[in-house]
């Protein structure tokens, strides 16, 4: 007579005889609604690369359904009842399961004052066998190891939690450190510590940042993801001051280029890495992605992570160097070199010689690499934002403090004293002040250079802005270049061109980096606009010569002399052209 290999199949698993399969069992086996609810759960929230820890085995069924329908990385069960490892070792030998999932018997305890081992009430139905004795129960003691979950999380390295350990959840949820856990699937136990406790659980889960996945959960079985609380960069305090090292994560770039996007840096169990993150203001630009469903690249070494990367030079000083602080007391032999994410994955031109030459300056000749597919670095050091627009424009003391130290540090003072930082050769398409060849002719009469910096290498720029005492400048990004390199007793002022959160940034910027606040000039007649597009950086400013010479005067940039006249309405008119209207019909000639 043949031996039965199986007496049920449930979601594909073949499930050995046993003597605790009843007649029951075996047809809710069948029907898979034995431990349905556990099961859906996993099988919502696990994925392939999931490292999956199962505490409460039971017959082997859910891990074994998980581990063959799911296929996450590695599954490790722990089962307190002796009685059953053999039939469940067998289950994963019959499905072939055994280089994918093991069973250990033992008991996974959070605590801190943990003994080596612990009772455990084992019933004859195994069913119920639980570390709590309930009376009225007629129960078999045996002492089960024990073994640390701190030591099973750091070894095993788990982002899935599957536990049904009859009333245990209740203590081990009380002290467990679940960083790193992506989701839970976990029964609850009312029947052994009440409401109190069921709330108690639920509480430590949701403090934790797990929610519970709805259509998946019920009454006493939660399935729970982690919403990881993303939150902007602080200057003085937070993530934007830490440095994270990852084995093995996964580098996503984006797909396409938008202003907000999917990409940044996962763990390899496929949570968002806060600190990869890059915000402008309270505005996350780097949503975290999706855990890639194509194969993965190996990238063999050990990288620096530097974020996004804008080959548009206001957005790459102020967005793509915002991770550069970790150079400071780094062993930069260590590394294979800075790793991106492009900004326009589209356009795949040599990069920009202000690229390489910035990150000479820092002092740095690792080499930039931008992945344009999903990437795996073998580890990857990731420093928080210390740097960008916003609040954070003031910088972290240590990105401070390693611009101080880093930053052009051979570049010497070499320029006029009096320096005017001019917008005037840009075109009108980057924005600009109306008139402004005018203005400079003013301000050379005073004394002061006029300096495009667009002409320039960076080294030239920032030997002019270390040697000039007083400055100023239509405000603009070249701004944030000076902020890098401008003396702590110099006088600056800016002119504005338009309405824009941009100025603050400029203006925290320079004052968090020299300590310097500028002297804000907000002197338009009237704003103009392009008729084909609503985008104000394009606008254009008409500037209140008198208004702007007055405040200079006060301001001590300039003496006391001749009225500066307004340039003549038809050549201003000239040099706008056709396309340009009033920003706002209603804002009326100044004066």
């Amino acid at each position: 007579m043949t031996e039965m290999t199986h007496a049920a199949v449930c979601k594909g698993v073949k499930v050995p005889p046993s003597p605790f399969l009843t007649e029951t069992r075996i047809k809710r086996m069948e029907e898979a609604r034995y431990e349905g609810e556990e099961i859906a759960g996993a099988l919502a929230v696990v994925r392939a690369g999931d490292r999956v820890l199962e505490m409460g085995a039971g017959l082997g069924v859910v891990g074994a359904v998980t581990a063959l329908n799911a296929k996450p990385d590695a599954v490790l069960s722990f089962e307190a009842n002796p009685s059953l490892l053999p039939h469940i070792e067998k289950l994963y030998a019959l499905n072939g399961l055994e280089d994918r999932i093991e069973v250990r018997n033992q008991l996974v305890i959070a605590a801190p004052d943990r003994p080596e081992s612990m009772t455990f009430h084992v019933r004859s139905s195994f069913l119920g066998s639980s570390l709590i004795d309930r009376e009225g129960r007629q129960t078999r003691p045996v002492e089960v190891a024990t073994v640390a979950f701190d030591k099973i999380r750091e070894e095993f390295r788990p982002s899935v939690l599957i536990m049904d350990i009859e009333g245990g959840e209740l203590d081990f949820l009380n002290h467990a450190n679940l960083d790193g856990i992506r989701a839970v699937v976990i029964e609850f136990h009312p029947g052994l510590y009440g409401t109190k406790g069921t709330k108690e659980c639920k509480d430590a889960l949701r403090a934790a940042g797990f929610a519970k996945v709805e259509e998946k959960s019920t009454r006493f079985v939660w399935t729970c993801i982690r919403k990881v609380r993303l939150s902007p960069p602080k200057p003085n305090e937070g993530w934007s001051r830490e440095t994270v090292t990852l084995e093995r994560p996964v580098v996503v770039p984006p797909a396409t280029r938008s202003h907000v996007q999917e990409t940044g840096v996962l763990t390899r169990e496929g949570l968002p890495v806060q600190h990869a993150g890059l915000w402008r203001g309270q505005r996350l630009l780097t949503v975290p992605p999706a855990m890639p469903d194509a194969e993965i690249e190996r990238l063999p070494g050990k990288w620096l992570w530097g974020g996004v990367l804008w080959r548009y030079f206001p957005h790459f000083i102020t967005e793509s160097v915002t991770r550069l602080w970790a150079l400071e007391g780094m062993d930069q032999s260590d590394f294979d070199g800075i790793l991106f994410v492009p900004k326009n994955p589209g356009n795949d031109d040599p990069a920009p010689g202000f690229h390489r030459a910035f990150f000479d300056l820092m002092g740095t000749s690792l080499a930039i690499r931008e992945a344009r597919s999903p990437a795996r670095p073998d580890e990857l050091v990731v420093p928080g934002q210390g740097f960008g627009l916003g609040e954070i424009s003031k910088g972290t003391p240590e990105f401070r403090a390693a611009m101080a130290a880093r930053f052009a540090s051979d570049v010497k003072p070499e320029g006029p004293e009096k320096l005017y930082i001019s917008r005037s050769r840009l075109g009108p398409q980057r924005g600009a002040l109306l008139g402004e060849t005018a203005l400079e002719t003013l301000l050379e009469a005073e004394g002061y250079t006029i300096f495009h910096p667009q002409e320039h290498s960076l080294e030239v720029q920032i030997a002019h802005y270390r040697a000039a005492r007083q400055v100023i400048a239509a405000e603009g990004s070249s701004l944030h270049l000076y902020a890098f390199a401008g003396r702590a007793d110099a006088q600056v002022a800016m002119i504005l061109r338009r309405k824009s959160k941009a100025t603050q940034h400029i203006s925290t910027h320079i004052e968090g980096f020299t300590g310097v606040k500028p002297l804000w000039i907000e002197r338009l007649r009237r704003t103009w606009a392009r008729a084909d597009t609503p985008r104000k950086r394009l606008h254009i400013g008409e500037p209140d010569f008198a208004a702007i010479q007055k405040d200079l005067v006060t301001g001590g940039f300039i003496g006391t002399g001749s009225a500066w006249a307004q340039p003549p309405e038809d050549e201003l008119q000239a040099l706008l052209g056709p396309d340009y209207q009033l920003a706002n019909e209603a804002l009326q000639i100044a004066g």
